[in-house]
């Protein structure tokens, strides 16, 4: 028996790896993505491997909450590290402005469906059963709150001659940290698949050549982010063929 595979198009690779939007029930007037958020909060922790799956369903859980009760005011979107550290999580939480963070911490106090869901027991243990704490291992979560950084300078130039070089393959924008370490700047490359990253570094628009001074040595790194989806190599959606199972 032959079987021949289908061709690899740009179509079916976002079958296979849907965009990060469609974690989220939201109409385009309501979605806040890094272009049109005002702040933009990036939330890492890593999983206990032997709790991948319960992890995983915790986190869409919580950012479909966030997604449901602040429309308007925040979308949170779950990514995991594409050749990275295996099982580490990233929350992108956009904003429409910093006034948002009392909005989400007042849920926390007022929201019964919400509490109730951060109080469930996930885990269950020789020495009893744990909260959503327990699926993470402990001291590895952090926050950075990013904020849009105008243009006009270097960093804004390597934006632009991404956005105009790779039109309708890449995307950037540029955000620098606050309450973190001055003078970090981080820029957001969303990219339609991963074939876009070679012909990003063919353009070399990040080499250091002819910049001396710029950028701190060995200070600028690279971390590749894949939407969460249920068909990744970890996890099982509820309800997907009964009980939740590794895949």
């Amino acid at each position: 028996m032959v079987a021949t595979m289908a061709p690899m198009t740009a179509e079916r690779r976002a079958q296979i790896v849907p965009p990060a939007r469609d974690q989220a029930e939201l109409g385009p007037d309501d979605l806040l993505h890094s272009a049109n958020a005002g702040v933009v909060v990036e939330k890492v922790g890593q999983l206990r491997s032997e709790l991948r799956n319960e992890g995983r369903m915790f986190a869409r859980e919580v950012a479909r909450h966030v997604n449901a009760r602040q429309v308007g005011a925040a979308t949170a979107f779950v990514y995991e590290e594409t050749f990275g550290v295996e099982d580490r999580l990233h929350f992108l939480i956009h904003l429409r402005s910093l006034d948002t963070y009392y909005a989400l911490v007042e849920m926390g106090d007022q929201d019964r469906a919400y509490r109730e869901s951060i109080a469930r027991e996930r885990v269950q243990t020789e020495g009893g059963g744990g909260a959503w704490d327990r699926l993470f291992v402990n001291g590895s979560l952090r926050s950075t709150v990013l904020l849009p950084r105008p243009w006009g300078d270097l960093a804004g130039e390597l934006a632009a001659s991404i956005n105009r070089s790779l039109a309708g393959e890449a995307s950037a924008l540029l955000y620098e940290e606050v309450f973190g370490a001055a003078d970090r700047l981080h820029w957001l490359i969303h990219l339609k698949d991963l074939t876009a990253y070679r012909r990003l570094l063919d353009r070399g628009i990040f080499d250091a050549e002819g910049r001396p001074g710029t950028f701190v040595d060995g200070s600028i790194t690279d971390v590749a982010l894949t939407p969460h989806h249920w068909g990744l190599y970890a996890t099982r959606q509820h309800g997907s063929g009964g009980a939740s199972q590794p895949g």
